[in-house]
Parts: structure tokens; C-alpha cells; sequence
């Protein structure tokens, strides 16, 4: 099974820890109920007025003892348990990484930040209490249960089938009970867990237009709203356990008062002696503690079952795009040509997917695009227009390999698109509205685009994009800290540094991602110009809302609701299309601002 591939390589790897820890988990429960057999046989005998204090020196010891050893014991456990499973838990971690970070791009196309933070958060710490909460106290107790029966069938079988029983409900009746009643509740609370998370995370994103619409407010009520609704649902599974945890001590109290009337028919039978009447009796409180965290042990199997369903599901993401790991020799060397078509492309997103920047009114055929056609031949240049929600940030992905047509083709060299897997980024770079810029140096940042460029490397390609002089005034050059988010810079100029990743990369086709949103006109104009001429040779989609600097495309292509309204070279449209030369019109005198 998939699931067992999250336990069964840990269980193989580190079975002989797990092994210590149950042994020292029943040394433990062992110890305790030594102690307290020892306390009341010293008490009952101390009531007897022994003749002499030999008598009950061994007794005496023996309490120190185990009082002693119970606590070390019990503290060598908690170290060895929790020493193993942050191991585990390290191992997790590092493999939840590199299973997310080579399918960035699919898990950006197909989840909201939400949900991934919601695995990061809560799944691998789940994973991580299966064995510290669920397996290890789960074993003792069972191992218990078989020693409990047998050890008082050794004395009475009628008495040691009624502990059974006392001890079958414990163990397996309201674990299985509280299973049966909270899974219907685990499952809410999981949803509304999941929807805080998105709820949050879009607003912090987009905290500047709560701000601006004045409805910070509204946003701050609806949140506290869902808050309280699983709180509530947090307060019925509180409920639940206490009505548990009441319903158990009552079994323990009932199994007390029968080993008090069952040990003192054995003592007035003359069985053994009446000192041990107390030790029988105290004996059940250290006992029951093994049985009592089973209950609350497997109540947590279907937040297991959700973080397991969650991990699978990403770590199978590029499976269910229909990658074949056998074709991920179908990788292009960094500079290599590469010939993009699609044909008949036809897309839709599931009801629970739909993209965020596709979301507005589509036609009645609900298609976010509809038989696309597009030839992009090595270095080509197209433009890509339309209002937003035309399908634009959609076609991106489908050239990406992010997401599969439903219908068509998506190719490259004659390949589907998302066959390339992760290794699509030896293709395709993407230069988009905002890139992320580190606080570390210059040179770090440009980097990126090859960890392996050499200096001189990083400073041609700064010269390419004109960055050159401005990086050899900073105070360390090339050495200069950016600061968080690249704060020393411009938006222009950090822009120029992401193009100088790009052009390191070395990728045949280069996607401009709206790249110049938020400029002024003059900053605009001058870093088309330097894209356009740092970039020759190379294939480009440059995704845009507006007109300026498509004179320099081969191509112009005009998205609506999906489909292609208009296409052809700037000077045809501008011919042919009163709309678009309108269009155009009112964007041009921004290029001599």
C-alpha cells in the first residue's frame, strides 16, 4: 500500500529503537505496579505491629527501589522514544521537501499556499505522533492485557474472564465506540481547518485591498465566524473525550472494588495471606494507566488517514498529470532549440480548482480555453492579450506542463509538455510580475538562474541588462546585500536583476509573465527595450493586458473568454481590426512619456 511507504522503510530502519522503547514502556507500567503491590503489602503488614523491623525491611527497600526505578525507567523511555521518532521526523521533513520541490510548479498550479502550508503545519506532525501516541502505548497495552488475564487465571479463571472483560471495554469497545462518533466530527473540523487556512493566507496576500475597499472590517467578522465554528466543533470533541474518560475511570473503579472483594474471599479462603489484600487492590490504579491511553490513542487514526491522503496526493501530483517517469529522458539541454505547438487545446478546471487570475465569466460551454492553435517555432516572438480572467495565466501553465488538456495538444519537440516533469526548467524560464528577490548579495541573487555561474559569468550577463555601472557604484559591488525582498532597488532595477537570472538560465523559450505591471511608462519602455534585445534569438510568450511594445512581436494574439479573437502581426491587425487599433491608440502615447 502507498501509505505504508510513510512507516514501513522508519519501522525497518529503526526497529530495534522501537523495540527498546515498548520494552522500557512495560519495564515502566512494571515498576509502577511493583511499587505499588510493595506499598500496600508494607502497609498492611506495618498495621500488623511486626515484632520486629526485619520484617519489614525487605518490603521497605523494595519501595525505594521501584519508586526509584520507575522514574529513571520512565525517563530512559521518554528519551529513547522521542530520540527515535525526531530522527523519523527529521527524515520526514527532508523527504517532504524534495518531494515538493522538484513539482513546485505542478503543486503551484493545482493547491493554494493555504493547503500546502496546512501539510507543512500539521501532516508531518501527525506522522510523527503514530508512533508516539497511536503504536507504542497501543502494543503495551496489549501486551498487557494478555499478561493481566494470564497472571490472575493463574490464581482464579472465573475472576481473571471478569478482569478480561473489565479490560476488553477499555482496550477495544470505546476506542472503537469513540472512533465510530468523532469521524464524522475529525472530518468538519478538518474542512474548516482547511478553510481558515485559505481564508487566511489570501488575506494576508491581499490584505492591501481589504485595506483599500474599507472592508477589513467584514473580512475581521467573517473570520472570527469560522473561527467560532470550529471552535464549537473543538468543544463537542472536548465533550466527547471527558464523557470517555468518565465512562473509563468508572470501569476502573468497578474493577478496583472487584479485586478488593475478590482478594479478600481469597485471604478468608485462605489462599494467601491478608497483607495482600491491599497489594492486589492498589496494584489496579498503575495497571489501568496502560489501558486508558488506548482510547484516546486510536481516536486520532483519521487525522492519520487525512495526512496521509494529503502527502500521497501531492507526492503522486505529477502521476495524475500523466507523467511517465520513463520519459523523463526527454529533458533539452540549457540552450538547446525548442519548438512549441498547440493544437485543438481545449481546457477546463474541476469546480475545485479553478484558478485564481481565470475566475472571471466564462461562456456558456464553461471551457477557461477553447481550441487554442499556436505554432512557436525557436525564436519566435508572440504576444499573448487579454482583459483578466482570459485564460492567459492558464495557457501558461498548460505550456509549462502544469496542467494536461483536456482535450488537444501541448507539445514540445514533437513531446507532450508535461511529460518534462520537473525537468521542464531546462525549457522554459519565466520572468513574471513580481520575482522573489533574497536578502543576500547581488551576485547571490542573480546566481539563482545557475548555481554554478562563475563570476564573470554573473557580470556579463548584468552588463546584458544594463545593470552593470549601477552594480560596480554600490558600496561591495557584486557583494552588496539586496536587503528583504531586494528593498535597495527599484521595481525597475529588480526587475533587471530577475532578467539577468534568466538570461543565465539560458532557457530556448522565455515566458514574460506581464512583467512590467506597476512601472511608470519611461521604466516600462526603457526594460522592454532591454528585454527584447538581451533576449534575440530566443522563443518568447509574453503575456500582457496592454499594447505597448507589440510592434516588436512576430505575432499578436488576442484572448477572449477563452478563445481566439484575434491574431496576426501588429501592422495586419492594425489594418484589419478597428479594435485593436483602437486598443493600440490609446496605449501608445504611454510610450513617449
Amino acid at each position: 500500500m502507498r501509505e505504508e511507504s510513510w512507516f514501513r522503510p522508519y519501522v525497518r530502519q529503526y526497529g530495534w529503537r522501537f523495540a527498546m522503547v515498548i520494552a522500557l514502556s512495560l519495564l515502566t507500567v512494571l515498576a509502577a505496579s511493583s511499587l505499588m503491590f510493595t506499598s500496600g503489602f508494607l502497609i498492611s503488614k506495618s498495621a500488623l505491629r511486626p515484632e520486629n523491623i526485619l520484617l519489614v525491611y525487605v518490603p521497605v527497600v523494595l519501595v525505594r527501589t521501584f519508586g526509584i526505578s520507575r522514574a529513571v525507567i520512565h525517563y530512559v523511555e521518554r528519551l529513547a522514544s522521542h530520540d527515535a521518532i525526531l530522527r523519523i521526523l527529521s527524515k520526514m521533513r527532508v523527504r517532504l521537501y524534495r518531494m515538493l520541490e522538484p513539482q513546485a510548479l505542478f503543486i503551484r498550479s493545482r493547491y493554494r499556499t493555504g493547503d500546502v502550508l496546512g501539510v507543512l503545519a500539521d501532516d508531518i506532525e501527525y506522522l510523527q505522533n503514530v508512533y508516539l501516541r497511536t503504536v507504542f502505548p497501543t502494543v503495551v497495552a496489549l501486551v498487557m492485557y494478555v499478561t493481566v488475564v494470564a497472571v490472575v487465571g493463574w490464581f482464579d479463571i472465573g475472576f481473571a474472564f471478569l478482569m478480561g472483560l473489565y479490560l476488553f471495554v477499555l482496550v477495544f469497545v470505546l476506542p472503537g465506540v469513540s472512533l465510530w462518533i468523532t469521524h464524522s466530527r475529525h472530518e468538519q473540523m478538518k474542512q474548516q481547518r482547511s478553510r481558515l487556512y485559505r481564508k487566511l493566507t489570501d488575506a494576508v496576500l491581499g490584505m492591501g485591498d481589504w485595506m483599500i475597499s474599507g472592508r477589513a472590517a467584514q473580512f475581521a467578522a467573517a473570520y472570527e465566524v469560522d473561527e467560532q465554528r470550529m471552535a464549537a466543533i473543538e468543544r463537542s470533541l472536548s465533550r466527547l473525550a471527558r464523557v470517555r474518560m468518565f465512562i473509563a475511570q468508572c470501569i476502573v473503579g468497578l474493577a478496583v472494588v472487584s479485586m478488593a472483594y475478590w482478594s479478600g474471599q481469597q485471604a478468608a479462603d485462605g489462599s494467601f495471606a491478608v497483607t495482600l489484600i491491599a497489594a492486589f487492590t492498589l496494584v489496579v490504579f498503575p495497571l489501568m494507566d496502560a489501558f486508558l491511553p488506548v482510547s484516546e490513542a486510536i481516536e486520532k487514526i483519521p487525522q492519520y488517514r487525512d495526512s496521509l491522503a494529503r502527502l500521497n496526493e501531492m507526492r503522486d501530483g505529477e502521476g495524475d498529470l500523466g507523467v511517465d517517469p520513463s520519459t523523463t529522458s526527454l529533458s533539452l539541454l540549457a540552450g538547446q532549440d525548442a519548438h512549441i505547438q498547440l493544437t485543438d487545446v481545449c481546457y477546463r478546471y474541476p469546480s475545485s480548482e479553478r484558478a485564481v487570475s481565470d475566475v472571471a465569466d466564462l461562456q456558456a460551454s464553461n471551457w477557461t480555453l477553447e481550441d487554442i492553435q499556436l505554432d512557436l517555432p525557436q525564436g519566435k516572438r508572440v504576444a499573448i492579450i487579454g482583459r483578466s480572467g482570459a485564460g492567459k495565466s492558464t495557457l501558461l501553465k498548460l505550456v509549462q506542463g502544469a496542467l494536461v488538456p483536456n482535450n488537444g495538444e501541448v507539445l514540445i519537440n514533437g513531446a507532450p509538455a508535461h511529460h518534462y516533469g520537473e525537468q521542464i526548467a531546462s525549457v522554459v524560464s519565466v520572468l513574471n510580475q513580481r520575482p522573489h528577490l533574497f536578502d543576500t548579495t547581488v551576485a547571490n541573487n542573480i546566481r539563482l538562474g545557475r548555481r554554478d555561474a562563475s563570476d564573470e559569468e554573473i557580470a556579463v550577463v548584468a552588463q546584458q541588462v544594463k545593470l552593470g555601472q549601477l552594480i560596480a557604484s554600490l558600496p561591495a559591488g557584486y557583494a552588496t546585500p539586496m536587503l528583504e525582498t531586494g528593498q535597495r532597488f527599484s521595481g525597475g532595477e529588480r526587475q533587471r536583476i530577475a532578467l539577468a537570472r534568466v538570461l543565465l538560465q539560458n532557457t530556448p523559450v522565455v515566458i514574460l509573465d506581464e512583467p512590467t505591471v506597476g512601472l511608470d511608462p519611461r521604466t516600462e519602455r526603457d526594460l522592454l527595450q532591454t528585454m527584447f534585445h538581451a533576449l534575440q534569438g530566443k522563443s518568447l510568450l509574453w503575456i500582457t493586458h496592454h499594447l505597448v511594445g507589440v510592434e516588436h512581436m512576430d505575432e499578436v494574439i488576442f484572448i477572449e473568454d477563452g478563445r481566439i479573437a484575434m491574431r496576426g502581426t501588429h501592422a495586419e491587425l492594425m489594418e484589419r481590426e478597428p479594435r485593436y487599433a483602437k486598443l493600440y491608440r490609446l496605449d501608445r502615447p504611454q510610450i513617449h512619456t
